[in-house]
């Protein structure tokens, strides 16, 4: 890791005037080293985010950035002519001398800076209802204010990323090569993936026939990801960009459903912790389709239930093959623990495909309202 005096340096690239009073890590994230720089300024200090991209996730790292600046860019066109704040409701990135977005340091390695918000902050899990509604609006928002953003335009920064047909070939292969000697004790869950295998097409099936339109998708679409104003309590900003590709509207809903619907972690052991919530699922449709207003089609509409299923079933496959090849993806921090991951996914899966009428009710009850 680099010293204090090393990121001080980095930072003076972005902005040369400064002189930084305080530097920390910042953050729960997992994938960028992240710190919040501080630097003195009439009335307290001023705030920056510094970010070490992860090169390992991010192999084109100046593509992810093109995406970002080229979203935010139209994000803060949008704001302005809505009257908003584009340097609180978008993040703001600060460019070196030559005009670029990033620093690629001596050790080849790429920083970012951009603009703190401040009093506002993210929430790892939802402290109640409203603040997963409130996750849902500013999901939705971000949908409706890049409607017409040329999605075709985007890198597809990790390719084949929600390639649900693409993940079961690589679960089959781990399975078939079983390289740790695991597969005889998770047969059951071998199973369950194998009798599923008809939703791997489903929706990448659709947007081939054009049934289902390519959009700006954000990819993480977890509650901290969004920051949430202190005295209003409300969404402000969408951020962690990294992720924003061409995809579908399916994809961003499921995966904010499949996390914050549950009741419990996606690492509990206990699974009669673990259920699909009804009332989480409408309180999200309901800022959902608010933010979006009228940015989705009928058909996609009719097919977020299934993004649901689908992303659940995708994220419980990925888990389980990587526990199958060895835990060398996601970070692990117990035995079994992937497996563990895939379990509460699959448990999820279930209770969703007992309740997927109740969930296109829900739907229709306020799909109405987003076309008002």
């Amino acid at each position: 890791m680099e010293t204090r005096q090393e990121i001080y340096e980095i930072f003076k690239q972005f902005s040369p005037d400064s002189h930084p009073s305080e530097i920390v890590l910042y953050g729960n994230g997992h994938i960028n080293d992240t710190y919040r720089v501080t630097c003195p300024a009439s009335g307290g200090g001023k705030h920056y985010i510094l970010q070490k991209m992860n090169r390992e996730v991010f192999q084109y790292p100046v593509r992810v950035m093109e995406n970002i600046c080229g979203v935010t860019g139209w994000l803060k066109h949008k704001i302005r002519e809505n009257g908003g704040d584009e340097f609180r409701e978008t993040l703001t990135f600060l460019n070196v001398k030559d005009g670029r977005p990033y620093y690629r340091d001596n050790m080849g390695e790429y920083w970012r800076a951009c603009l703190f918000i401040e009093n506002a902050e993210c929430y790892d899990m939802a402290k109640n209802e409203r603040d997963f509604y409130q996750s849902a609006v500013a999901f939705g928002h971000f949908q409706h204010l890049l409607a017409d953003y040329p999605a075709e335009t985007l890198y597809e920064t990790i390719p084949e990323f929600h390639n649900t047909e693409d993940r079961y070939r690589k679960f089959e292969q781990a399975v078939s090569a079983d390289p740790c000697g695991r597969r005889a004790a998770v047969m059951d869950e071998i199973r369950f993936v194998r009798q599923r295998r008809e939703l791997c097409p489903v929706l990448r099936e659709m947007q081939r026939k054009g049934e289902l339109p390519v959009r700006v998708t954000h990819n993480d679409t977890k509650l901290n990801n969004v920051m949430i104003d202190h005295s209003t309590g409300k969404a402000i900003c969408v951020i962690d960009l990294d992720t924003v590709m061409p995809g579908l509207s399916a994809y961003d809903f499921g995966d904010s459903i499949r996390f914050g619907a549950a009741t419990a972690g996606e690492d509990e052991r206990d699974l009669s912790r673990m259920s699909f919530s009804l009332t989480l699922y409408e309180a999200y449709v309901r800022g959902f389709l608010e933010g979006c207003q009228n940015a989705l089609t009928e058909r996609e509409l009719d097919m977020l239930p299934m993004g649901a299923i689908v992303m659940t079933y995708e994220c419980g496959m990925r888990f389980l093959t990587d526990f199958l090849e060895g835990d060398h993806y996601f970070k692990t921090h117990r035995e079994g623990h992937n497996l563990d991951r895939a379990r509460t996914q699959f448990k999820l899966v279930r209770e969703m495909e007992e309740k997927q009428a109740q969930m296109r009710d829900i739907v229709t009850k306020y799909r109405f309202c987003a076309f008002d």
